[in-house]
């Protein structure tokens, strides 16, 4: 090829790269490039509890789960409201997580539990704040959320029928059960939906106790044997030992397997790893992973949480303590231990 062919070669050439240079620099093809500079989505995590503990670190890691793949920030903010309980120790824990709310302006609040719908997710109702909860035990209504277009999530419904039902198959002889709770409010709903529950015909409710200090608690349990089978121990998270606090639930589990000669049930899988002898748990993973399913359909389907019910989780699972049946004396059948998840320690032997 002669120079002027090399030089037309060139000069195509560098309009052909020019034109490239335009397209790829226009406004437009700026929106079609891929971003990668997308800053992640904030999410905060408002726990009412503490950790460590199951059924609050389940939740957030089922909700992860249910949200998938989206490029989130997250940061947690423990309420510690069961070891801080009065009054004035939760409005202040509840001040300081609207103050980082305020100060780190999160795109989303994932809530568990009642006191972190009281203290936080109720002041920012009908805000541009998606809000999305788990392990609710109150109607959504006490919280004002019926009338939310900001809020959905996930109601804690427990398992108490079966759980007496799975009780009855360890010890058929089992038909008092004195049922135990803590002055905490949460609780009130808790026991309207167990004084509903349909029981086996032979197995009745002999007395509901509320208790407010350790050393009661230890009196009463003393006295149950007079009068009942089983124990279910509902509520056991606010009484207070002789300084006026609130004795750790773990303690007054180690202590009731250590003293109690009665089988006790609850819905919560914490307390058979601490003693309890059996429950058909309320699922936290269940729990958190319906709520990320929900965050996520916000999140990336664009739905407003309006548009997505408030739901109830049903899956239940039955758990069994087997150390704690060793030490009662209980022989368990084995095609129960076959179908039931069964736990052969106590949690304190573990450390």
């Amino acid at each position: 090829m002669n120079k002027i062919g090399d030089m037309r070669v060139l000069f195509s050439a560098s309009i052909f790269l020019g034109a490239i240079f335009l397209i790829l620099s226009s406004p437009a093809s700026a929106e079609l490039a891929p971003q990668t500079d997308t800053p992640p989505t904030r999410i905060l995590h408002v726990m009412s509890y503490h950790t460590p503990w199951r059924w609050t670190e389940g939740q957030l890691e089922g909700f992860k789960t249910g949200l998938g793949g989206i490029k989130a920030e997250f940061k947690v903010f423990e309420l510690d409201t069961k070891r801080h309980s009065e009054a004035r120790q939760k409005a202040e824990r509840g001040a300081a997580a609207r103050a980082l709310i305020e100060q780190w302006a999160p795109h989303l609040i994932y809530t568990t539990d009642d006191d972190a719908q009281e203290l936080v997710t109720r002041h920012y109702l009908n805000t541009p704040i998606v809000q999305v909860f788990s392990g609710v035990n109150n109607a959504p209504e006490q919280y004002g959320f019926d009338k939310a277009d900001n809020v959905t999530g996930v109601v804690e419904h427990e398992h108490f029928s079966e759980s007496v039902t799975l009780l009855k198959r360890v010890v058929p002889g089992m038909k008092r059960m004195v049922v135990v709770l803590d002055n905490a409010a949460m609780w009130g709903p808790v026991v309207e939906r167990m004084k509903m529950a349909k029981l086996p015909p032979d197995v009745s409710i002999v007395a509901w106790e509320t208790i407010r200090t350790f050393h009661e608690f230890k009196q009463r349990m003393a006295a149950y044997p007079e009068m009942a089978d089983a124990i279910a121990l509902i509520g056991i998270f606010n009484f207070k030992d002789a300084a006026g606090k609130n004795v750790p639930f773990q303690d007054v589990l180690r202590w009731t397997a250590e003293n109690s000669t009665l089988p006790d049930l609850s819905f919560w899988i914490d307390r058979v790893y601490h003693g309890t002898l059996l429950a058909v748990t309320v699922s936290e993973r269940e729990q958190g992973l319906a709520a990320g399913r929900l965050a996520r359909q916000v999140l990336v389907d664009r739905k407003s949480p309006r548009e997505l019910p408030i739901q109830t989780t049903t899956k239940g699972t039955p758990v069994i303590n087997l150390a704690r049946a060793n030490k009662l004396g209980i022989r368990v059948h084995s095609d129960l231990l076959l179908s039931t998840q069964v736990i052969t320690r106590f949690d304190w032997n573990a450390k």
